[in-house]
């Protein structure tokens, strides 16, 4: 891994890390949320299909500088201005539960510099009916307190999803919101390490980063799906309990050229299992 920050043209710096091969095709992957550069599907079938694999931190997270005022919609120029510093003309695309709608906003505002797009157990518009409902208990909670009074977020996340206050607690409870299928997964040490490095590296900075990109997830897309015009793969599982199933469903139907997969008895994390199979799409 090598990992370090990119200046951008108005001046904020933007972290990442890469994985894989740094000769090979590029796949520039957007976390979810709260996530960092440490963050990354399986290296070994990265390294083997030649994939060239960056990751890059959203504001506000690890090595990214906070943006006020942010909309889903500036992440795709700050993707382009990236991809220009590291020499990537073309390229693909891949997010991950929150970091999904910022696949999804790249395929809208700039395709012409995205060969392939993947969409993996990805946050759908939340302002579909029913889409709020399907989610735990506490992330309708968390989306509320995002559309209603945002400017108490910071704070509430602080309190009840902060990792630095109590690292083990907040994996725990990390652990009790998600499938069966997926609590086997993430009990793994392997894992446990893995992600608890990368959750107290995106809020290093304290919680705003993840205070906005909450409230981005839990607004308007600012665009239609139907107008995308990249193409798109699309994987969920049917045992997500982290973000809604009909959500998912309605999008891959929206965009034009999307190829979906459903998987029965597969969770959020699906990814870990899957990602080589993702990885082929994005590199055919």
């Amino acid at each position: 891994m090598s990992d370090s920050q990119i200046r951008l043209p108005d001046g904020r710096a933007l972290g990442y890390a890469e994985y894989g091969d740094p000769q090979g095709k590029p796949v520039v992957f957007f976390t979810g949320a709260p996530s960092s550069r440490f963050l990354h599907p399986p290296i070994e079938p990265t390294e083997a299909l030649g994939a060239r694999l960056v990751v890059l931190e959203r504001p506000g997270f690890g090595l990214s500088d906070f943006q006020p005022r942010r909309t889903l919609l500036d992440w795709p120029d700050d993707v382009a201005a990236a991809a220009d510093a590291l020499k990537l003309w073309r390229f693909a695309v891949a997010g991950i539960s929150a970091g999904g709608p910022y696949a999804a906003a790249c395929a809208y505002k700039i395709p012409q510099r995205l060969t392939r797009v993947a969409i993996i157990s990805g946050v759908g518009p939340m302002d579909l009916p029913g889409a709020l409902e399907e989610m735990p208990k506490v992330r309708q909670l968390g989306t509320r307190v995002a559309r209603t009074a945002p400017w108490l977020l910071t704070p509430i996340l602080w309190l009840a999803s902060n990792p630095h206050r109590d690292p083990e607690r907040f994996y725990e409870r990390m652990l009790s919101g998600n499938s069966d299928a997926d609590r086997a997964l993430l009990s793994r040490p392997e894992m446990k390490a893995m992600l608890l490095r990368n959750y107290l590296e995106a809020t290093r900075a304290g919680m705003r980063g993840f205070a906005r990109d909450s409230v981005i997830v839990s607004s308007p897309w600012g665009f239609s799906p139907a107008d995308i015009a990249a193409p798109v793969y699309l994987w969920h599982g049917e045992d997500d309990a982290n973000v809604s199933l009909s959500a998912a469903r309605h999008l891959a139907e929206a965009i034009p050229n999307c190829q979906a997969r459903f998987l029965p008895g597969e969770g959020h994390w699906l990814i870990l299992g899957h990602w080589e199979e993702i990885l082929s799409e994005l590199l055919a």
